[in-house]
């Protein structure tokens, strides 16, 4: 397993307040609440506090309700924006935000059809606050997101993930792939550490109140460059070893408060009544352990998220990363980014970008145009592309006709990589009863040839085989006497386009009357050690009939291979595919 570096920095600059007052400042709108913190109990002895709802009155661009699931015994707030019945997407803030970050966003997603659920963690927002920073954990933040997905019963989510909601959401969705369609990701990631480390020192005497500065305070405020493309150009930036000071200050300072670490780091000025609303849920000290401890839990994470981690680089649904482009933390460099992109097989062939006026709050510079370009991304078909090297698989499902056998073929290309474990499990009797199909050929798992390729019209016809998703491909038409032996040509009703890339290796069967037919997949279920590599001196293992010739040749031009409705193609012994040149 790779071990992915700590990229989660949040970054407290000039831009922030210098007052040590943590509930009144200068020019800061004030809040709309006080009193003193009324403490409640759990039925468990855990004791917290609810932020009153006068503190949430009157926020600027913030008209939504509050919904609750109590889990535990503590409340987790949320709000329900849009379509009832539309496909839901689930946007998960990080620290010490709340869900007022997404107020940009909502109402776009909202507007376009979507069921919109936007999260408070615990301690934050709406949610209810325990007290005390010991009834906060990595893993318990963990599972109260599972909880809470489970309670609602949120199935297909479309998520997009931020800071510590990338932490906290990519664990959830890389041990639950199954809940969600897409996903999201701006400026954040998954570490993973080996079980024991220990990334940083602990906060010594936790509950103690100082007068720290601000750390970071070198770094200049809004709209400064810190990356040319991906070179860091601010000094004193993206260097890990901040974090210990970070979380020290975030634990212990007296002057911490949420405005202050939303207006350090957000491109754009934020105007004193939406710095007002970032500290509404955080009235006084009382209420501010869920922040406070936020950063101290990486050090909970090691040993916690390997397992995770290997379910997303599983995840071959689409996986999109839409970057702040001047993030001054490790988490805003191309690295941090390109990471996911490498690693993730969903990633692969989208449109990942960074955006230039935006810092680590990208929801706050850039949430109109991240949420327009998220309704393209999740109202998008749902299909991988599909490159040289990919596995895939289908079932051909016959049935007579009188012509001869005719088959429909149904497929996994560009839905999934045809995970082994679920093709395994298929039982081909099972598909037959189910479907009726005279007989079923499990033509699968194979390797796919081709550069790239395309058809005239996407089939929007879906089948579940097990917890295999298939899409109708094309017809194939056999006549009684060939049936599907090797070195005989049968016709295939699709329309393709198959280019072959200059430079790429082919491989070609040409036949005693010099019809030429190129290879467009590999099987791996006849010969199972078949690899790539043995594909160069392939014709050594192949039983040809007399006159057919075998060879592999680089090309050095494109090769495209037109199929206008017909197909011509034949397989070898091995069950390797080609296609009629």
């Amino acid at each position: 397993m790779r071990t992915v570096g700590l990229v989660l920095v949040l970054v407290i600059g000039a831009g922030g307040c210098s007052s040590d007052d943590p509930t009144t400042e200068g020019t800061r709108a004030p809040l709309a609440c006080d009193g003193e913190p009324v403490i409640k109990t759990t039925a468990d002895g855990v004791e917290f506090v609810r932020t009153p709802d006068s503190c949430f009155d009157s926020l600027p661009d913030w008209p939504y309700a509050p919904e609750y699931v109590e889990i535990d015994g503590l409340r987790q707030a949320y709000v329900d924006e849009g379509s009832a019945d539309g496909p839901v997407v689930l946007l998960l803030h990080g620290q010490p935000s709340w869900s007022y970050l997404y107020r940009k966003m909502i109402p776009v997603l909202a507007d376009a059809g979507y069921r919109v659920i936007a999260m408070d963690h615990l301690g934050m927002g709406r949610s209810d606050k325990p007290i005390d920073i010991t009834s906060y954990s990595y893993l318990g933040h963990n599972d109260r997101l599972l909880r809470f997905i489970e309670a609602l019963d949120l199935r297909d989510i479309n998520m997009f993930v931020q800071d510590w909601g990338s932490l906290i959401g990519l664990r959830v969705a890389g041990l639950n792939p199954d809940r969600f369609a897409r996903i999201a990701v701006g400026n954040g990631i998954l570490p993973v550490f080996p079980e024991g480390v220990q990334p940083f020192p602990p906060v010594e005497d936790p509950d103690e109140v100082e007068d720290i500065p601000a750390p970071f305070a070198d770094i200049p405020a809004q709209q400064v460059p810190f990356y040319d493309g991906c070179e860091l150009v601010i000094p004193g930036g993206a260097d890990i070893s901040y974090f210990g000071d970070w979380m020290a200050y975030a634990m212990k300072a007296e002057s911490f408060r949420a405005s202050e670490v939303l207006e350090a780091m957000t491109w754009f000025d934020l105007p004193p009544d939406e710095e007002a609303a970032y500290d509404a849920p955080f009235p006084s000290r009382t209420y501010m352990a869920g922040p406070r401890v936020f950063p101290s839990l990486v050090n909970e994470v090691p040993g916690t998220t390997a397992e995770a981690w290997a379910g997303l680089t599983s995840f071959e649904r689409p996986f999109l990363t839409l970057w702040a482009a001047n993030d001054p933390g490790v988490q805003g460099s191309c690295e941090a980014q390109q990471q996911l992109i490498d690693s993730i097989p969903g990633a692969k062939g989208l449109a990942h970008d960074r955006l230039a006026e935006a810092s680590h709050f990208l929801q706050d510079d850039q949430g109109e145009e991240i949420a327009r370009r998220l309704v393209d991304f999740f109202a998008s078909e749902s299909l991988l592309p599909l490159a040289r090297g990919d596995r895939y698989c289908e079932i051909l499902l016959f049935e007579s006709t009188d012509a001869g056998l005719e088959a429909e073929v149904w497929g996994t290309q560009n839905l999934s990589y045809c995970p082994a474990a679920s093709w395994d499990a298929l039982d081909p009797s099972a598909i037959r009863t189910a479907t009726g199909a005279v007989s079923v050929f499990m033509n699968g798992r194979r390797i796919w040839l081709v550069s790239s390729g395309s058809g005239s019209e996407v089939s929007p016809e879906r089948m579940m085989f097990g917890d295999l998703e298939t899409r109708f491909l094309a017809t194939l038409r056999l006549d009684v006497a060939g049936g599907i032996a090797p070195y005989v040509e049968r016709a295939v009703q699709r329309t393709t386009t198959f280019t072959f890339a200059s430079g790429e290796e082919i491989y070609e069967l040409t036949s005693p009357g010099g019809t030429v037919y190129v290879m467009q997949s590999m099987a791996q279920f006849v010969d199972e050690s078949l690899t790539l590599d043995d594909l160069l001196t392939l014709g050594s293992r192949l039983e040809l009939p007399e006159g057919w010739a075998y060879q592999a040749r680089t090309l050095d031009a494109d090769l495209v291979l037109i199929a206008d409705g017909e197909a011509t193609v034949i397989q070898d012994d091995l069950s390797n595919t080609y296609q009629r040149r």
